[in-house]
């Protein structure tokens, strides 16, 4: 017997939270900036029960995982894990404390964008959905990205975060008119 699926939410506050998740390098560290957002449904409205992770690479560009083809390599800064999660609050608001990753090799070797992976978690969904965190300061590489190129003109905007006054910003819509473009994996 097949046992029912089950969604993702809204229980995610129950042991995937912890008091340091939104700190991906410890607070007050040199560069380090906080990146916001919101999250919404298809109607706009305000998901208070979501879960934002994100994955990242260190400013070297380098992973402390066995799956960077290159080889796991230690944090080029102290305390920085590169992994950060956040749970949506009442107004459906997230955020993350981090550095920017540094640019990490393509398939066929080019260099990606700074980038930051994003796994979305909420009520109503079976599965998560993917995304990713492109900087608005990045231009130049952000032309040269192959990942953001694959993204439908009309959908980049929707993986851009522009500058805010501590860092950056990154709202997340689920569905809709000005849906996040989300990767199949």
């Amino acid at each position: 017997m097949t046992t029912p699926s089950q969604t993702v939410g809204p229980y995610l506050s129950i042991g995937l939270t912890w008091d340091d998740g939104p700190f991906v390098a410890p607070a007050g560290t040199p560069g380090g900036f906080w990146i916001r957002g919101r999250l919404t449904d298809g109607n706009g409205d305000v998901v208070p029960d979501g879960l934002i992770e994100t994955w990242q690479a260190d400013p070297s560009g380098r992973f402390d995982h066995p799956d960077d083809p290159r080889g796991a390599a230690a944090p080029s800064v102290e305390g920085f894990r590169g992994f950060g999660r956040s749970a949506t609050d009442a107004g459906g608001e997230w955020g993350v404390y981090t550095l920017k990753p540094g640019r990490v090799p393509d398939v066929d070797g080019a260099l990606q964008a700074p980038h930051i992976d994003v796994s979305v978690f909420a009520r109503g969904m079976l599965q998560r959905v993917v995304t990713r965190i492109y900087f608005a300061d990045e231009e130049a590489a952000n032309a040269e990205d192959s990942v953001l190129a694959s993204v439908p003109a009309a959908a980049r905007p929707t993986l851009i975060a522009p500058t805010a006054d501590d860092g950056y910003r990154f709202d997340v819509r689920l569905q809709g008119d000005g849906e996040t473009a989300f990767f199949a994996l």
